[in-house]
């Protein structure tokens, strides 16, 4: 099973950026897809998943969107009004357990399968 996560890039304050997340060896269409991000210096962080429901971090609530496309085992991230708080690298993780609880899609400890990672800075 591989993740591959693209399409991180420099964008200025405002800006917009989609990043994407490729499944392959494995289907999680059934399981919780989710993004992560490591701010320099800072700790892995929870950003926005996906499964039973959607669930983000009230830092990019209103500005961030998940989605995905199941036929194609592919996850999105759409970033919008960037700020330069949101300079990271991004991660995205999938596990295909069941998942009742919002602990569930936002703890890193509860995803199996982790992607190299994509970074995104935001200048100011």
């Amino acid at each position: 099973v591989q993740l591959q996560a693209s399409g991180g890039g420099l964008v200025q304050t405002g800006g917009s950026l989609r990043v994407s997340c490729a499944a392959s060896g494995h289907s999680f269409s059934r399981g919780r897809m989710g993004w992560f991000r490591q701010p320099p210096g800072k700790e892995r962080e929870f950003v926005a998943a996906d499964g039973r429901g959607t669930y983000y971090a009230d830092s990019v609530k209103g500005r961030f969107t998940i989605s995905r496309d199941n036929a194609k085992s592919t996850l999105f991230l759409e970033m919008n009004d960037l700020k330069p708080e949101d300079t990271a690298v991004y991660y995205c993780a999938a596990d295909d357990r069941s998942a009742w609880t919002r602990a569930q899609y936002t703890q890193a400890s509860q995803y199996y399968y982790w992607g190299q990672g994509t970074l995104v800075t935001v200048s100011s």
